[in-house]
């Protein structure tokens, strides 16, 4: 088995691809029916589903993005439309920032930390 993509439920697929293929990279594509994707340079594909409702509660799953400078990564996905929740959190393993997409979907920033554990 392997990981064929990550989808993401929004409002708006078509805004949200471009705020995520900005951040990561690559093209954002708008596809048939509403639903858009991008597939970011060593990533899966992340798509985007249309749903009717917004996002009510916090997310059961995150992306974790590696950045070699979490402050300087975050400054940028802010100027790309994020915004931060608290500041930025260092532990024994490394640092990381907890931020929203465009649609309120958390996703961290993260750097030092051990794949391996």
């Amino acid at each position: 088995m392997h990981l064929n993509q990550i989808v993401v439920d929004c409002l708006e697929p078509s805004r949200l691809v471009r705020f995520w293929a900005a951040l990561l990279g690559g093209e954002p594509v708008d596809r048939a029916h509403g639903w858009a994707h991008v597939s970011p340079p060593g990533w899966p594909r992340i798509s985007f589903q249309p749903v009717p409702e917004p996002k009510a509660v916090k997310n059961r799953l995150h992306l974790d993005i590696e950045v070699e400078d979490v402050a300087v990564a975050t400054r940028r996905a802010t100027e790309l439309g994020a915004a931060p929740q608290g500041g930025i959190q260092t532990d024994e393993q490394g640092s990381f920032q907890v931020l929203l997409d465009p649609a309120g979907n958390e996703f961290c920033l993260v750097t030092g930390y051990d794949h391996d554990r």
